[in-house]
């Protein structure tokens, strides 16, 4: 297999001010997403994502390198195993985000909240600042575990409340008995959006 710095180099794109085009890749990369900084592959016959970030947003995979070498063998993060100067290489993680459990009707339990609590604990005692923290970047793998992705924002500074919300919400509503446990996803990038532009408050 090649270096992934070769992977890497093998993957061409066009920018506009909208969108990203994928031009070019090397056949051993599998797409699987893409986000307002970089795309996402997977290598196959692995279990390792190789993220490549835009040019504007080189400087990103330096920091989330750094702040994944903070998290090493932490359960409820993926491991680091390569960067370089636009790229990062880590564990891909299997499962469905709280994004798509709540689009599916897969309840939530929990237990699964008091996890993500104790896994933003664990980046706050490593002297990090969990950030950015919503439905899109946790998920509950196949065996039942929960595994925070995209931390890119966690050395901010700035106090960000989007768990709290959240984590408030699910206890206000998404726990009451007759609250339905499968959210159409219109409803909730319309949510999203209106909490973004906070027009919709969750928290307290």
């Amino acid at each position: 297999m090649k270096q992934y710095k070769q992977l890497a180099e093998s993957v061409k794109f066009s920018r506009s001010r909208n969108w990203t085009r994928l031009l070019e890749k090397d056949d051993s990369l599998e797409f699987i997403g893409a986000g307002r900084s970089a795309f996402a592959f997977r290598v196959k016959e692995t279990n390792l994502v190789l993220k490549i970030f835009f040019p504007e947003f080189r400087r990103i995979a330096q920091e989330e390198a750094d702040i994944y070498k903070a998290l090493p063998n932490h359960p409820y993060f993926p491991s680091l195993y390569d960067s370089g100067e636009n790229y990062i290489v880590i564990d891909y993680v299997d499962g469905l985000t709280l994004f798509e459990c709540l689009a599916k009707g897969i309840p939530i339990e929990e237990e699964k909240i008091k996890e993500i609590d104790e896994a933003l604990k664990l980046a706050r005692d490593k002297g990090l600042n969990p950030s950015d923290i919503h439905l899109r970047n946790i998920i509950l793998t196949p065996d039942g575990h929960i595994k925070i992705i995209d931390v890119a924002r966690f050395k901010q500074t700035k106090n960000c409340t989007q768990w709290d919300d959240l984590k408030h919400a699910f206890y206000k509503f998404y726990m009451k008995r007759y609250f339905p446990k499968r959210i159409p996803v219109m409803v909730m990038n319309m949510i999203a959006a209106l909490y973004k532009r906070k027009i919709v408050r969750l928290g307290s």
